[in-house]
Parts: structure tokens; C-alpha cells; sequence
């Protein structure tokens, strides 16, 4: 793992390179240490530590961008990558909406909760890699096919041409497993995660007990009789149903003509009971960071307030396309060109208590399967396998498998009955939501 001085003087380099060349430029640097465990049949069968930094750079000149990378500092790789990108530029359109616009950003991500001391010695993490499995297979389970355990320590830069340098240094943790229940010729699996910063901030005992008992309620799981149903999606399941058509909110899209929302500024896109924002920090989220990918500082941003779309994300080049304001979205690793991403998703909590959303009878979806191959982002299209419970009252009244969901998403966030009033995060602590019950899906069963 690179530090920050060697990091910083192969940036130096390449920003010099580019300058000399005539050309504008940003780079990006980063350097990780990493452990990765994983047990299986009560000993450890994976222990991976890896190491290493890449460096990107992106360079503008006579409108032209492109962008090339290494994973070496060497000063010769360091030249051949600022050469490549140069020439690269030549053979790419002229756009002269992409420039390096943030100027003498200086910016250091300063909240001490996402870099933490955290002194637990190796026995302890293998300790628990070995515990996740064991406690899986000690509350009944005929194995934890997967399971395991990691952790990441990792410094990110960027500089430009421009005078801008930000830096930014983050630890996260994380365990996982997964329960396979087999009793009577029938199969059930579910897993169960935990993540953190600090080792003690995981919380082994729910990714098992989650596990098992969620496989062991849904192994006599069949069809309900297909018809329409009220849903409500667990939240992991929510977060990948907004991930699968987040081009939705992408500013990068509409640009390239492929947004459903381009045109639908200002205009009702889901229920009124629908606030959606990009939040920069949000208290235990997993996305905290001062600055976007082109050094300038991170903001919360309306995307949907009341069901109105109030803004797409942005970044600089995007902004300037549509000519309006940037908000501070840019996405770029090392190896890639620009993009747009959103920090923490957040819906905003509604005013239904959890009695009120969960009245009547609903599916509880607790687990869906191809959610990206089943989704069509543009028409909003749907249809996934799932599984989950039948429930009356916030009573489970049966475990339901063999089942498809099917839907419009864009049809599907206008047909909300209830948001619930209590805000909660998902295991990537990167989207928080109330529950929210949805009318009328089809589900094909029995």
C-alpha cells in the first residue's frame, strides 16, 4: 500500500506531463490494504491479503479527452500512461461541455467516524470467520456455503491542473453467511450481513440467526394464486429495485438520450407520498466522502420531492450540457472516465406508523432473484422470481416460493398505498428507506 508522499509525487509527475503537453488534466490515486477470510468445514479456508495503488488520469486538450491508468508509479509507467492518454484524445469527438473545472479545491474528507483505530488482532477476525459457520450449522443448518469475512483500509487523492488537491482516507469492515437448510427433500437458503467500521460494530449473531430463521420460515414455501398483490419489498430487495433503475436519476443518461425522465423536470413522476434525495452524509453511512470525483465538495440533493422529479444527478460535464447547476456527482475511478453516481439514496420517512402500512393483506418480499437481467432501466419493465410470506396485519401468515413479481417500476413508484414513518438502512449503509407498500402487483403463482 502506497502512502500519501509516493502517491503524491507520481501526481505531481503526471500533472506536470500533461501541462507541458498543452493539456488540462485531473488525476486520481488510490492505494488499499485488504484481508479477506473464509471458513469452511470448521477451518479456515481462505486468508487473502492484498495490497496495491493505481493511478488514472484524465486529460482534455483542443476539447479532446481521454483517459488511461497504472498500477505502477514508476516514472516511465507514469510517462507511457500520460503519453497514451494524449494520443488517445486525438482520435476521440470534440466536446467542449467535459473540461477540468475544479479550481484550487481544497478538500480533505474530515469526519473521524469512517477512519477509526481498530487494534483487534488476527486470532479474533479468524475466531469469527470460524464462529459464522459454526453457529449456522449449530442452529440446524446442513452447511453455510457461503461465509466470511473482511476488511479494507484505503487512501484516495485527486489533484488537477487546476490547483485542486483533495484527499480522503476510510476503513470499512463487514461479515456474512449464509444459512442452506435441507430437511425432508426440500432446500432453503438466506444469508445474513453485518458491516461496519470497527471491528465491534459487527454483529456476527444476527448475520446467523438471520440466516437460519429466515431459510428455516421460508422452506415450506409454495405459490400464492397469482393475481395482484400489495407488496412490500424488504429493504435490501428496495435497494436493488432503485439500483436496477437508477438511470432514472442519472444526468449522464439523459445527456446520452436514454433517460425516460429526460424531459420530465418539474413534472410528477411517483405518488406525493415519494420525497427521494441524494444525501452527502447521512450518520453511519457507507459513502461518505468531502469531495465527488472531480474535487468538488459533495452536497444533498432533492431528486424527488413530494413525487415531483426536482433533479437529476450531475456532474460538470453533464451541468454544462443541459446548462444548469452541478450537483457535485462526478463518478470516476482510476481505470475509468467520467460518470455520474449518487453518495446515500434516502426516502424520506412518511407519516404512516408501521400498524397503518402493514393493515390488510400484503406479500412480504423478502428475496429476489435476476434483478438486473429482469429489469429493463428505460421502459421500467420488470419481472423477477421471488420469495416471501403471504401476510395479514403484520402477521406472516404463510412462506411463499415458486412465485414471479412483475410490474412497471416507473408505474409502480406512482402506486404507493403507505410510507411508514420509522427510517432504516440496508447492509451497504448506502440507502435508507421507511417501509413502503406498494398496490397492485402481478404475481404469477399457482
Amino acid at each position: 500500500m502506497a502512502d500519501q508522499h509516493t502517491l503524491q509525487h507520481a501526481m505531481e509527475q503526471v500533472l506536470e506531463l500533461a501541462a507541458s503537453a498543452g493539456a488540462e488534466a485531473d488525476v486520481l490515486a488510490s492505494s488499499s490494504h485488504n484481508l479477506s477470510l473464509k471458513a469452511n468445514n470448521g477451518e479456515l479456508d481462505e486468508y487473502k491479503v492484498t495490497s496495491g495503488q493505481v493511478i488514472g488520469v484524465r486529460v482534455v486538450k483542443d476539447d479532446k479527452v481521454a483517459t488511461s491508468y497504472s498500477e505502477s508509479l514508476h516514472p516511465d509507467s507514469l510517462t507511457l500512461m500520460v503519453e497514451q492518454a494524449l494520443q488517445s484524445a486525438q482520435f476521440t469527438k470534440a466536446d467542449a461541455h467535459q473540461r477540468i473545472q475544479a479550481k484550487n479545491s481544497r478538500l480533505t474528507t474530515d469526519s473521524p467516524e469512517i477512519y477509526q483505530q481498530d487494534n483487534v488482532d488476527i486470532e479474533q477476525k479468524i475466531a469469527l470467520s470460524l464462529a459464522l459457520e459454526k453457529g449456522v450449522i449449530d442452529k440446524g443448518a446442513k452447511s453455510a456455503p457461503y461465509n466470511g469475512f473482511g476488511e479494507s483500509d484505503s487512501l484516495s487523492m485527486l489533484a488537477n491542473t487546476h490547483g485542486t488537491f483533495c484527499q480522503h482516507q476510510e476503513r470499512s469492515t463487514y461479515c456474512y453467511t449464509y444459512a442452506l437448510i435441507d430437511q425432508d427433500g426440500k432446500q432453503a437458503m438466506h444469508g445474513g450481513m453485518s458491516s461496519g467500521r470497527r471491528f465491534a460494530e459487527l454483529d456476527p449473531n444476527y448475520c446467523i440467526n438471520h440466516g437460519v430463521d429466515t431459510a428455516l420460515a421460508l422452506l415450506d414455501g409454495g405459490p400464492v394464486a397469482t393475481g395482484k398483490y400489495a407488496v412490500i419489498f424488504n429493504l435490501s430487495e428496495l435497494s436493488s429495485l432503485f439500483g436496477a433503475f437508477g438511470m432514472c436519476l442519472s444526468g449522464q443518461s439523459a445527456m446520452k438520450g436514454i433517460n425516460p425522465w429526460r424531459d420530465a423536470l418539474h413534472k410528477q413522476v411517483a405518488s406525493s407520498l415519494l420525497t427521494v434525495s441524494d444525501m452527502a452524509y447521512v450518520k453511519g453511512g457507507s459513502a461518505i466522502k468531502a469531495f465527488d470525483s472531480e474535487g468538488f465538495a459533495t452536497q444533498d440533493t432533492i431528486l424527488i420531492g413530494e413525487g415531483q422529479l426536482q433533479s437529476l444527478l450531475h456532474n460538470s460535464h453533464t451541468a454544462s450540457y443541459f446548462d444548469i447547476a452541478n450537483t457535485a456527482n462526478a463518478a470516476r475511478s482510476a481505470k475509468g472516465g467520467l460518470g455520474v453516481s449518487s453518495r446515500h439514496l434516502v426516502i424520506a420517512e412518511g407519516q404512516s406508523n408501521n400498524t397503518e402500512v402493514t393493515a390488510g393483506e400484503y406479500l412480504e418480499l423478502v428475496e429476489l432473484q435476476g434483478v438486473h437481467s429482469g429489469a429493463d432501466a428505460i421502459s421500467g419493465d420488470f419481472s423477477f422470481g421471488a420469495s416471501g410470506f403471504l401476510c395479514r396485519d403484520g402477521k406472516r401468515l404463510q412462506p411463499v416460493r415458486g412465485i414471479t413479481v412483475a410490474g412497471n417500476f416507473y408505474q409502480m413508484i406512482k402506486a404507493i398505498d403507505a410510507v411508514g414513518n420509522q427510517l432504516e438502512n440496508d447492509y451497504e449503509r448506502d440507502f435508507f428507506a421507511p417501509k413502503i407498500r406498494f398496490s397492485g402487483l402481478s404475481i404469477a403463482g399457482k
